[in-house]
């Protein structure tokens, strides 16, 4: 009687034990990638009796998707190349003889803002009168915004009244310094956003008023760069762009304001100059304009024939933005002479020579945008 009752317990035990429903998790629970991005979904069998056999789908019932792959045992789902309509969730069945369960992660797409401006100007507003500017904004995450009133280059943040999507801006025009360019600005972890609109007062002249997004810009070597200027006055100003002391680079185009320099280079370096001009006058901005350039290495001789006990000199030069960083090893691995010092200017210099030292020496150049090699071949013999 014993041995069957302890029969019936064991029984139990390995069915509770072998007969399991399977138990799911899936990584990552609540992805975040950009337009473009790939992504993975893994979705694992904690415990659970064999087999179990995995299956995914979309919450709304949607197709996965002509950019969805699946692994070949169907635990991985990967996104290839993300667009917003992968924007969701993704549940993911597990099943086996015992049951089944599900576990589901939810995929958002992170978003540059953008912001669109309502109305759109240039807005001519009759003394006394007031008018309502509204931004609406989008984006993820939710960007912050806000509005700002551009006035001879600085800029003066306003109050508005704002939404998570909205922000409105009412302005009362009393008089032509009321008047002038709005800004409202979107910002997030993704990225910057600007729209403009212009506030005129009827029936009066007002002197320009310049101003450029950023007044000191940096650029690599081969870059875009792009210069925003915006003017207020009434009549509306010209815009009109040109460089200190020397021409417009021949790689660029003006269109409403906007400076455009291609592929620019270390000579594109200055200062470059937003001129706006109406009946009532004329106004300034300025762009100070930086150019790095990885550095170019060269070394004072090609090839150098020295005798054992001779002192060797190895002088290495470079071209670029500073600061520049100068290191000396020797081509193949071999390890430099144990006398070998080198400088910070790029000087290499052995007191004697051995014939040991013969060889390929190797001066790299770096700086913050890049490096450059130079090399120079020393050859020890006797005379």
């Amino acid at each position: 009687m014993k041995v069957v009752t302890a029969a019936l317990i064991l029984s139990a035990v390995l069915t509770a034990v072998c007969g399991q429903s399977p138990v799911v998790s899936v990584r990552p629970r609540a992805p975040a990638v950009r337009l473009g991005e790939t992504v993975s979904l893994q979705c694992g069998v904690s415990s659970g009796s064999q087999p179990v056999q995995l299956e995914w789908r979309r919450t709304s019932s949607q197709p996965l998707g002509d950019n969805v792959k699946l692994g070949p045992d169907g635990a991985v789902l990967t996104i290839v190349n993300v667009r917003l309509n992968n924007q969701g969730g993704y549940r993911c069945t597990a099943t086996n003889a015992q049951g089944k369960s599900s576990i589901t992660a939810t995929l958002s797409i992170r978003q540059p803002p953008k912001v669109r401006v309502t109305p759109p100007g240039p807005l001519t507003v009759p003394a006394g009168e007031s008018v309502t500017l509204e931004c609406s904004v989008s984006g993820k995450p939710r960007p912050s915004v806000s509005w700002f009133k551009q006035e001879g280059g600085s800029e003066t943040e306003m109050v508005s009244m704002t939404t998570d999507t909205t922000a409105s801006l009412q302005v009362t025009v009393m008089a032509a310094e009321d008047a002038g360019m709005f800004v409202c600005r979107a910002r997030s972890g993704e990225g910057l956003a600007e729209g403009w609109v212009e506030l005129e007062l009827e029936g009066g002249a007002s002197a320009p008023q310049a101003s450029v997004t950023n007044t000191d810009v940096t650029a690599v070597e081969g870059q875009s760069v792009t210069m925003h200027c915006n003017a207020t006055g009434s009549p509306a100003p010209v815009i009109s762009w040109w460089k200190l002391r020397a021409p417009l680079p021949w790689q660029h185009s003006v269109s409403g304001g906007i400076l455009t320099l291609s592929n620019v280079g270390r000579q594109d370096s200055g200062q470059y100059i937003c001129n706006a001009t109406n009946a009532a006058g004329f106004s300034e901005a300025y762009v100070q304009l930086e150019v790095d350039s990885p550095p170019y290495a060269t070394t004072l001789t090609d090839e150098i024939a020295a005798r054992p006990g001779d002192a060797l000199r190895l002088q290495c030069l470079a071209h670029g933005t500073h600061p520049i960083r100068f290191h000396w090893t020797r081509v193949g691995g071999a390890s430099m002479s144990p006398g070998a010092e080198s400088t910070k200017d790029g000087l290499l210099k052995i007191p004697r020579l051995k014939a040991s030292d013969s060889g390929t020496y190797k001066c790299a150049a770096t700086n913050h945008v890049g490096s450059s090699e130079a090399l120079t071949k020393v050859t020890v013999r006797r005379a």
